[in-house]
């Protein structure tokens, strides 16, 4: 018998079904086949693909016209001491420290608009004076005359230069690692080895490792900008091929956090503690680094109406843990509702710290950050809806919450401990002569630990670590 004769079409009702299966099945097709976001393209944001956000090649001196920036920066290496220090190997700087003050008020008021057509002459503007202001005000002597005065022959250059690069007018992480440093041997591509840092505050072995530590956490941070690239390149994430390559990339992610975890562990044998309390750490404080009731820095000839970002340099400004944050989706401020629910000293916390170190970073790298926030596709709600996504996440994040839970570690030990120590002639700290004057300076802020940039530092780095706990969506 032919059946096909027989029935020569399906029943009514078995066409009607057939053709709403194929409707859901097209429209689900439409659905998971969505256009490819738009391309997060490094390199536009100066963001190089070997070595992350530092630049390839040492930054180039300026030009003859600005020469006496850079002898005066030159000058002050190694032959300044802290105002606050009345040590007798401090005492016998002051003289030349003050006419080497004297010097930078005699001088003109130099335009940076040429330097403006060329970034990297433009970034080296930036580091070269922000280590003169730095150096200008931590070398001034402790008085009761009210805030520190930056002459305008700095203020006003260093503020026109900012604002053509976007971010903040005073010292920076930027300044301190990314572009404070020149080739070993120029022949061989940068690298932790082939790179010497070259401006020093206090002069010591113990300040160069902390910034080769920085530099190299940034520098292992470059594997985590490729994976965030290769993300985002993802026409979609929802074949078998796309997901499996997700779940690799956060399995080694995490690998990689776990490294520079233990890089933040190295600074221990290298840095002194002691060393970098009293030492190096003064030199990185910012205007409001003892708090919003002490005075602060004032701007020669900068119009002062509008408050300046004048907070010191932090790894809080790193733009690499920024931006493993954003892709991991971890909640700074407190706006999702996740678990476990935020403690009371979370919710103390200053939950605009991360967005304001932003404004400490070079545009370029703001704008990178900020086009990465507002990319459609969060690689949590994949891994949320995506069961195969689910533990690699998990991996990652948990990755990062011991990491910060190390950092939290090593600043307690840097910073809260020393804090209540006493400086001693130990491994470079000032002699004894000086002790009861500079403990004194050193305790006036009262009240709490405050990071460099015045931030009350304990409850602030609970509250990152909490916050990245609350992104493991295990528990959510």
């Amino acid at each position: 018998m032919d059946i096909v004769n027989v029935l020569q079409a399906p029943p009514l009702f078995f066409r009607l079904f057939l053709k709403l299966s194929l409707s859901l099945f097209n429209n689900s097709i439409h659905l998971y086949r969505r256009p490819a976001p738009p391309r997060l393209l490094p390199a536009a944001f100066d963001v190089n693909q070997s070595t992350g956000f530092f630049p390839p090649q040492p930054l180039p001196h300026l030009p003859p016209a600005y020469a006496i920036w850079e002898h005066a920066l030159r000058d002050a290496n190694g032959r300044l001491s802290l105002g606050e220090d009345e040590s007798d190997h401090a005492l016998a700087k002051r003289p030349f420290a003050e006419r080497w003050r004297a010097n930078i008020v005699s001088w003109p008021v130099l335009d940076t608009q040429p330097l403006h057509a060329d970034l990297r002459s433009s970034q080296r503007a930036h580091m070269v004076l922000a280590w003169l202001v730095s150096f200008y005000v931590h070398s001034i002597p402790p008085s009761a005359d009210g805030p520190a005065v930056v002459p305008k022959t700095l203020a006003v250059p260093l503020m026109q230069i900012s604002r053509h690069l976007g971010f903040a007018p005073v010292l920076t992480f930027a300044d301190t690692v990314l572009w404070n440093w020149e080739f070993v041997n120029p022949d061989l591509p940068l690298s932790i080895d082939n790179m010497r840092f070259v401006n020093l505050f206090s002069g010591t072995d113990d300040e160069r490792a902390f910034y080769e530590c920085s530099a190299r956490a940034e520098l292992r941070g470059v594997e985590i900008l490729r994976i965030i690239d290769d993300y985002t390149s993802l026409p979609n994430v929802t074949d078998l091929t796309s997901i499996s390559k997700v779940a690799r990339d956060l399995t080694r992610l995490a690998g990689v956090i776990d490294s520079i975890s233990e890089t933040i562990q190295s600074v221990r044998p290298a840095c002194d503690p002691h060393t970098f309390y009293w030492d190096i750490r003064p030199w990185f404080e910012g205007s409001d680094a003892k708090g919003p009731s002490e005075p602060g820095w004032v701007y020669e000839g900068v119009d002062m109406s509008e408050p300046l970002d004048l907070s010191g340099p932090s790894a809080g400004q790193s733009s690499v843990m920024h931006a493993l944050d954003i892709f991991l989706d971890v909640d700074h401020k407190l706006r999702q509702r996740r678990y476990p629910a935020p403690s009371p000293q979370n919710k103390r916390a200053d939950h605009g710290f991360m967005e304001r170190m932003r404004r400490y970073m070079p545009g370029k790298h703001q704008q990178y950050l900020t086009k990465l926030s507002n990319l459609p596709r969060s690689i949590r709600d994949v891994a949320q809806s995506t069961p195969a996504l689910r533990e690699p996440y998990d991996t990652a994040v948990t990755a990062l919450k011991r990491l910060r839970d190390r950092h939290m570690r090593i600043a307690c030990l840097y910073i809260v401990t020393m804090s209540r120590s006493t400086p001693g002639a130990h491994a470079g700290c000032p002699a004894s002569a000086m002790i009861d004057r500079l403990h004194a300076a050193r305790l006036a802020g009262k009240g709490p630990v405050r990071g460099t940039g015045g931030n009350e530092l304990s409850i602030l780095l609970k509250a990152g670590r909490d916050a990245t706990r609350r992104a493991i969506l295990k528990s959510n």
